[in-house]
């Protein structure tokens, strides 16, 4: 019982909507996480210990403060891609693949719900 075969219902779409908040409120918990983590610049008690292990503590402080950085941004996108969802899912056009113009299966906008792409256009890109 489709109403129009180029659309999401209101049902689905109030359905994705709630998948997609669900994502955005866990992904903005875990981006706090990490800002948390590469501004924290607590001292991992390697004051008394070797200057050569001192040194390879701070290096790798340094590489897992660049890998939060950039986790961090990768998730910031996410969390903008999502809303951008949220928006298409108002003005009715969520879950329209953006380059064939079909429905994006159910099933795939369930794991990626800021899917603009079916499979096919995809493939395509390919």
């Amino acid at each position: 019982m489709v109403a129009n075969p180029q659309k999401y219902s209101d049902k689905d779409l109030a359905e994705f909507k709630e998948i997609i908040l669900k994502k955005i409120a866990y992904a903005e918990e875990d981006l706090d996480l990490l800002k948390g983590a590469f501004k924290n610049d607590r001292n991992n008690g390697t004051e008394d210990t070797s200057p050569t292990f001192k040194a390879f503590e701070e290096g790798s402080e340094t590489m897992s403060k660049e890998a939060n950085v950039q986790l961090a941004i990768r998730q910031e996108k996410f969390i903008r891609d999502l809303k951008n969802a949220l928006l298409r899912i108002e003005n009715k056009t969520y879950g329209i693949c953006r380059v064939t113009g079909k429905l994006i299966q159910k099933e795939r906008l369930k794991l990626v719900p800021h899917a603009t792409l079916s499979i096919e256009a995809k493939n395509m890109q390919q």
